[in-house]
């Protein structure tokens, strides 16, 4: 399976301005640019496909390349809200839309999936690797509240120490951020 490609990124971040400059004690402006930048990187350390957490925490936009039609198509960056669009290439190198009756969006255990639906054919496809592109919507409006503590605390962390290495002893993230985000890694095949 081909690795999966943001279309549109979340427009909201975990946290707000406001939150982090409390969480930071923080009453100026001065380092409001800072903190929102350490609001954005705390959001693409834990958000999408290649964060740690491995799923969608904001609503965003995705898009799944297949080389043909299969029983079952993985949608690995979810919780997926919704299928957007399956665009195929026929055997002729053009275009196509698949009509949105012709597949259902399911999900188990391992995330969600489409697959063909009843008294339903996949159409033949053209060779590209990408004959079949699948687009569809994950994340959240709300961000689970632990996820977002995390972020807090990184955002603080990261606040106060500002250089890679801090004097006296080395260690991991503050030990918190771990513990809160462990019930909600998305477990990838």
């Amino acid at each position: 399976m081909f690795r999966p490609v943001l279309v549109t990124a979340p427009s909201l971040t975990m946290v707000s301005l406001a939150e982090a400059k409390a969480h930071c004690r923080v009453d100026f402006a001065d380092d409001d640019a800072l903190i929102t930048s350490l609001i954005q990187t705390a959001t693409s350390y834990f958000d999408g496909y290649s964060g740690v957490l491995g799923r969608a925490l904001l609503p965003q936009t995705w898009r799944q390349d297949f080389d043909g039609f299969y029983d079952v198509m993985r949608l690995p960056v979810g919780p997926v809200q919704s299928v957007t669009s399956v665009i195929y290439q026929d055997v002729s190198g053009v275009d196509q839309t698949l009509n949105a009756s012709q597949y259902v969006l399911l999900t188990d255990e391992i995330g969600a999936y489409i697959q063909l639906a009843a008294d339903q054919s996949w159409p033949n496809t053209g060779t590209r690797a990408d004959a079949v592109r699948v687009t569809y919507s994950a994340g959240s409006s709300t961000v689970i509240p632990a996820i977002r503590m995390a972020a807090l605390l990184l955002i603080g962390h990261w606040y106060a120490n500002r250089e890679a290495g801090v004097a006296g002893s080395m260690s991991d993230l503050p030990m918190g951020v771990d513990a809160l985000i462990a019930p909600h890694r998305a477990h990838l095949l």
